[in-house]
């Protein structure tokens, strides 16, 4: 099964964050991602909405619970 992959942008716009939280994510691993053979960023969907703390609760309701922002 293949994973779906968004831009940087498009989850900046997803998760409701700044392209720099976005990238503090990346190099601490809590999101994955992939390098396309033009060197641009790919994000793996699923992993946005995972909680690395806690596999069983949505990412996206954590940032719900802090009004809507997640900083980093």
């Amino acid at each position: 099964m293949e994973r779906k992959t968004i831009s940087i942008m498009k989850a900046c716009e997803l998760v409701g964050v700044s392209r720099r939280t976005i990238y503090n994510w990346l190099s601490s691993g809590k999101i994955e991602y992939v390098r396309t053979a033009g060197g641009s960023v790919r994000i793996f969907v699923d992993t946005l909405w995972r909680d690395p703390n806690n596999q069983d609760r949505a990412a996206a309701s954590m940032w719900q619970a802090e009004g809507g922002r997640n900083q980093a």
